[in-house]
């Protein structure tokens, strides 16, 4: 079965001559169109007769579809085509010349700036609380005008009977699976809550997903729609991808409209420069959008629809229903006796989609403000067996999405999908799961100057193993150094409703000397910083026994408080006021995280971030005591914010951080600059850090109070790279400056950075379409020397890091 699934998934390319039906209609009234001209590559295929339909036969990828008073279209070849036309208006032809100049209509432009202006006001958020639930159905199938061909090109093919008897397992067959049932299908029911004190809290009222026995909680979190945000094709930056035209105004609902069309902006194919890929409706009194349809380039490929709803003076989201094509299905009939060797196979193909369909009801405002029913993270779960979505249906399912259940649930248990799903969940928060072991990505393999490459492995027993005891344990070996690291630890959690655990643990390994502390960094700002040290080998040998508490105060602020008792070595030359490079610290370490914006959910794992919004603060406050056999009494602060925001003018990201010591401390507690270049190097390649500099020796800069800061800015401008991929650029300026009050305590070769150091640097997003960002940076001011490639570095950094 599983070689007739990727079969018919993977297939997608075919040969020969296929015979296709085509059906047009017209878009507004669904009356067919006749004597629509069909055609391919210039040569005329034939004509639609007055029931709309043409059969013909074509080995074209894709056809043509003209016809007067009508738009062109373009439609990808299958087995059953449906199509509709767009009627050409006196007011859309009265613009063609604009359009053939590869403008937008000043007017259209005019009226999306107010909608941008006004969009804040407009949206329910600025009312002072609101209610309302949702149902969601997603789902993964052939189309439907193709099902009944499917059910009859599979019976009649001996192709599939041959393979029916080869693949069938446990009795679920091709057929069973195709014709009777979806592919795949989600279904979930939601509460949206709202209140200016309290903020939002959405409740997972039900959920159910073919094919899992447990639910996927990062997934029945997501929120990709157009319920609080912009559309895409509205913002201001994407002013460049699309070309807009004002061509009516339509009343709908009791309400006038402007009808703004749009397309994409196509810089290869002039002669599709009149097509619309489709269309808004503005609400010619408040600005609001009332409705958007966004059509595929191929009309039949896709289209994207989002309906909103005037309710208490605002714009509430009400409607959205998706149809995009994943993939096409080509199969081929075998004859039993083919009378010739090269004779040509009855090839018939099915396009498979992604349908969604989400409605929105219930609508209340204001409402009472209870803030037990906001407390918690920002999801909570209520239930996720599905046995009550038939209170949230606005529509019964049918048949096949009943049947859906039943057959995908039972080949999810043969093909053991559960397992699988929380393999790919895992490695969001940076896991592979397998079994009852959590295994740590960022554990396998990594580089730095001092240990060259290192391997490791850690594993944590999961909540498989125990919902509330979770023991896990890590080894790792540096082939430069030729030394042994592990680690050991225990967590003790004091409740399932949230983050809240003990943790006990001890530890012998090695690290950078004078870094931030890093425990709260989520996966995405941890991998950030994987090159780091790429040239820095001042690393510090520590075995540390320690007790830490974590509490997730409020959805928002995570407080640590932990105790520790450290042997510590320098593992370079170096001695501390001649007293020698290795000593015993006893210290208490008090960590904050404040990210108010960010959205959490509750799973059995462990809190789990869903979408990380600004601002974030990060705060650590360390004291040393000279008790238990310790030899120092310092004091350290460090500090990171980060925040970003869009403007017209692009987006804007910063991250201000900064440190200080008080008394006296070795070099490790002090604070590196974060170097990332090589002075045994002309030419200097790095990759990415989140608080590194590409041109700045690594290993060579220490102080003991610093600030330093790190600007973007994505410029509003984007434009086609490669393929249909999107790239813009950004400008960066990072700089740092600190001072050490005794440098001579330390006795190895060092700099204290006590002047300003910058350098500023531009970004290429989505360089060439691949899955970096190519970021070309210069030195600039004090710290400028005469030698270019002293002051010249490169860096890649990977696009999923984003900002």
């Amino acid at each position: 079965m599983k070689r007739v699934l990727l079969f018919l998934f993977f297939w997608a390319y075919s040969f020969g001559f296929s015979q296709s039906k085509i059906t047009v209609v017209d878009d507004v009234n669904k009356t067919p169109v006749s004597n629509a001209t069909i055609s391919c590559k210039g040569k005329i295929l034939g004509q639609t007769d007055s029931q709309g339909f043409l059969e013909f036969n074509t080995k074209c990828k894709s056809i043509q579809i003209q016809t007067k008073d009508y738009q062109p279209e373009t439609a990808v070849v299958e087995d059953d085509i449906k199509i509709s036309l767009l009627k050409k208006s006196s007011k859309t032809t009265s613009i063609e010349t604009v359009i053939i100049e590869d403008k937008s209509d000043p007017r259209a432009l005019e009226i999306l700036k107010k909608v941008n202006h006004l969009f804040k006001e407009n949206s329910p958020k600025t009312l002072d609380s609101y209610t309302y639930k949702s149902y969601e159905k997603v789902s993964l199938d052939i189309d439907e005008d193709s099902i009944s061909q499917f059910n009859e090109f599979f019976e009649n093919s001996n192709f599939f009977k041959e393979k029916r008897k080869k693949d069938s397992l446990n009795n679920i067959s091709a057929r069973k699976i195709f014709s009777k049932s979806k592919l795949f299908l989600w279904e979930r029911a939601q509460e949206f809550l709202y209140s200016k004190p309290y903020g939002e809290k959405i409740n997972i009222l039900d959920n159910r997903i073919s094919g899992l026995k447990q639910p996927i909680y990062e997934m029945i979190a997501l929120q990709q729609s157009n319920r609080d945000k912009l559309p895409n094709q509205l913002k201001q930056e994407n002013r460049g991808l699309y070309r807009f035209f004002l061509t009516d105004t339509i009343e709908m609902d009791g309400r006038k409209n402007f009808v703004i069309r749009f397309r994409e902006v196509n810089y290869k194919k002039n002669d599709k420069k009149r097509k619309y890929n489709g269309v808004i409706y503005i609400d010619t009194e408040t600005y609001g959008i009332k409705k958007i349809e966004n059509f595929s380039k191929n009309k039949n490929d896709g289209i994207i629809t989002s309906t909103w709803v005037f309710f208490n003076n605002k714009w509430f989201l009400a409607h959205e229903t998706v149809k995009l094509r994943m993939s096409n299905m080509a199969m081929e009939e075998e004859k039993e006796q083919p009378e010739e060797k090269h004779e040509r196979k009855n090839k018939r193909s099915f396009g498979t989609y992604a349908f969604l369909t989400s409605r929105y009801f219930d609508f209340k405002s204001p409402i009472e403000n209870d803030k037990n029913d906001f407390k918690g993270y920002t999801f909570s779960v209520k239930n996720t067996d599905g046995k009550t979505l038939d209170q949230y249906r606005t529509d019964p399912l049918t048949a096949r999405e009943r049947n859906t259940y039943t057959t995908i649930d039972s080949l999810g248990k043969i093909y053991n999908i559960d397992t699988k799903a929380r393999v790919l969940t895992g490695l969001l928060n940076g896991q592979i799961r397998v079994g009852i072991l959590d295994f740590a990505v960022d554990e396998i393999v990594n580089y730095n100057l001092y240990e060259g490459f290192r391997v490791g492995l850690k594993a944590k027993l999961n909540e498989t193993f125990n919902p509330y005891f979770s023991p896990d344990y890590y080894f790792a070996y540096g082939f430069k150094d030729d030394r042994w690291k592990y680690g050991i630890g225990l967590d003790v959690k004091t409740t399932l409703d949230k983050n809240s655990f003990f943790r006990l643990e001890y530890t012998d390994d090695v690290t950078a000397s004078g870094e931030f502390y890093r425990r709260l960094w989520n996966f995405k700002m941890r991998m950030a910083n994987y090159g780091n040290n790429l040239n820095n080998d001042r690393y510090y040998r520590f075995r540390s026994a320690s007790l830490s508490y974590l509490n997730d105060v409020t959805n928002g602020l995570t407080l640590v408080f932990a105790a520790r008792r450290n042997y510590e070595e320098a593992m370079f030359d170096y001695s501390f006021r001649n007293r020698g490079s290795a000593f015993d610290n006893f210290s208490t370490l008090f960590t904050l995280k404040f990210s108010p914006n960010s959205t959490n959910i509750m799973t059995p794992q462990g809190k789990s971030l869903i979408d990380q919004k600004y601002p974030e603060l990060y705060f650590n406050y360390e004291q040393s005591y000279k008790i238990l056999g310790g030899d120092f009494n310092y004091t350290r602060f460090d500090a990171l914010f980060v925040h970003n925001f869009k403007t017209m003018l692009g987006t804007t990201g910063f991250r201000l951080y900064g440190g200080m010591v008080f008394g006296d401390a070795p070099i490790w507690k002090n604070f590196t600059m974060n170097g990332l270049a090589s002075p045994r190097r002309d030419f200097n390649f790095n990759f990415t850090s989140f608080l590194g500099f590409a041109t700045l020796e690594g290993g060579k800069y220490y102080n003991d109070k610093f600030i330093a800061y790190y600007f973007t800015h994505k410029l509003p401008f984007y434009f086609k790279s490669l393929g249909q991929n999107i790239s813009s650029f950004d400008f960066v300026l990072r700089g740092t400056i600190g001072n050490m009050d005794h440098p001579e305590y330390h006795q190895f070769r060092f700099r204290p950075l006590n002047h300003l150091y910058q350098e500023v640097g531009l970004e290429w997003n989505n360089f060439l379409s691949t899955y970096f960002n190519l970021g070309l940076f210069y030195r600039v001011g004090y710290y400028a020397t005469r030698n270019f490639k002293q002051n010249f570095a490169i860096q890649f950094k990977l696009k999923l890091l984003e900002f």
